[in-house]
């Protein structure tokens, strides 16, 4: 049979009900001779109540080194209670803590980045007809610090630990069944994929698909990790996503697979500075120095030898942002810094847009029709992002929805 790793998010264990259903779904698994290692997040809304209280203790000036011990509770208590919910209905488990396991990340806490997993005393339990249970979200860095790997990290822990172990699958259950057209919170008319590239994935995932944390998509493409997406909330799984490394004929008939918004954004100007070599670097230099990540970027000749530079970085990291280059702006002879934190950016991204020409220009023209400003451009081979005003979000994903034909199957 074949070796399953299994990630359950904050809703799907949100409860004591909902905790021993999914022990019943481990145990169905198990049943048919499979080996199971589970990874699952903290409850619904636990790290939300621990962030919360970090910050009201801290002033809102958490230590990041902290601020990972208080985080890391949350999965802590989940892998406890699951591991008794299985044990209750008779299936043997033994649960670890990210940093028993142990998964080595580096040192940037709260935002770490796995390195090395140590496999050992998982494959013991699991030759031992042990079901495996692991603390998503967390691990240790090379000094015994526990650190935390960010937003949606229990994803990125369950892809890493399938790698590690050559799983024939990992199974991410959440609370949708699949991978939409678009969220269909925003558009009752999409319509859930069987099948999605890797590539569409990964670009999804970047532009605020919130159904696969990135780098968790990214380590399944770097070892080729079989990945599908299911409902915990239906017996079946709802049918689920396969990510997919192969388009078929059918793939490359569609000419837009999905469209993604994000509305976790923020959009910086800094004008009038000198348009020579390196000016790019100083601006964007003092920025990652921060660990902040820039994403869209646009370099605008100006008057008299000065050019005006744009880009956009996650809206928590808005303040921090414009605090640093107005701290550089004299150093880099810029004239203002200014920016805007009310922007979105809607995506649209289709394997098919290889093989299919005019796609830009039926988003452009759609988006022209309702009025909606584009106020940044950015494109892929299989994508095309703009950034507009926020109060727009959900018209433009309505109507580019509809424009695409995406409610067809």
């Amino acid at each position: 049979m074949a070796l399953i790793v299994q990630k359950y998010g904050g809703t799907s264990v949100g409860s004591v009900e909902r905790i021993q259903n999914v022990a019943r779904r481990i145990a169905k698994f198990k049943s048919q001779g499979h080996d199971l290692v589970v990874v699952v997040s903290a409850m619904s809304g636990e790290t939300n109540r621990l962030v919360a209280l970090a910050n009201d203790v801290s002033g809102g000036n958490p230590n990041p080194r902290e601020m990972d011990v208080v985080l890391s509770t949350g999965e802590q208590v989940t892998i406890g209670l699951l591991a008794m919910a299985l044990d209750a209905i008779g299936v043997p488990a033994k649960s670890y803590t990210g940093w028993q396991v142990a998964v080595k990340t580096d040192s940037a806490h709260t935002k770490a980045r796995i390195e090395t997993i140590d496999d050992a005393a998982m494959r013991a339990d699991l030759k031992d007809g042990k079901v495996v249970i692991v603390a998503g979200f967390q691990g240790i860095d090379g000094v015994g610090d526990i650190t935390t790997l960010g937003r949606g990290g229990s994803d990125t822990s369950a892809v890493a630990l399938a790698a590690a172990l050559k799983a024939d699958e990992c199974q991410i259950y959440t609370d949708v069944d699949g991978v939409y057209t678009t969220d269909p919170r925003i558009v009752p008319e999409a319509r859930r994929l069987d099948k999605i590239t890797f590539e569409e994935m990964l670009e999804l995932a970047s532009l605020g698909s919130k159904v696969l944390q990135i780098r968790s998509v990214e380590f399944a493409g770097k070892y080729r990790v079989r990945l599908r997406v299911l409902s915990s909330l239906e017996e079946d799984g709802g049918g689920g996503t396969l990510i997919t490394f192969e388009e078929d004929e059918q793939m490359e008939r569609v000419q837009v697979s999905g469209i993604a918004c994000d509305k976790n954004q923020a959009r910086i100007n800094v004008r009038g500075v000198p348009d020579k070599p390196g000016i790019a670097f100083q601006i964007l230099g003092a920025v990652a120095d921060a660990n902040i990540e820039v994403d869209m970027i646009i370099q605008n000749v100006g008057a008299e030898g000065t050019t005006d530079f744009s880009f956009t970085v996650p809206r928590g990291d808005y303040n921090n942002a414009l605090k640093i280059l107005n701290e550089v702006k004299e150093k880099i002879g810029a004239a203002e810094v200014s920016g805007d934190d009310t922007v979105a950016k809607v995506s649209i991204v289709g394997a098919g847009m290889r093989s299919h020409v005019g796609t830009a220009s039926t988003m452009f023209r759609a988006l022209a029709e309702e009025g909606i400003n584009i106020q940044m451009i950015s494109t892929s081979e299989i994508k095309v992002s703009v950034l507009i005003a926020e109060k727009y979000t959900e018209l433009a994903t309505r109507v580019l929805h509809a424009a695409f034909g995406l409610e067809k199957a």
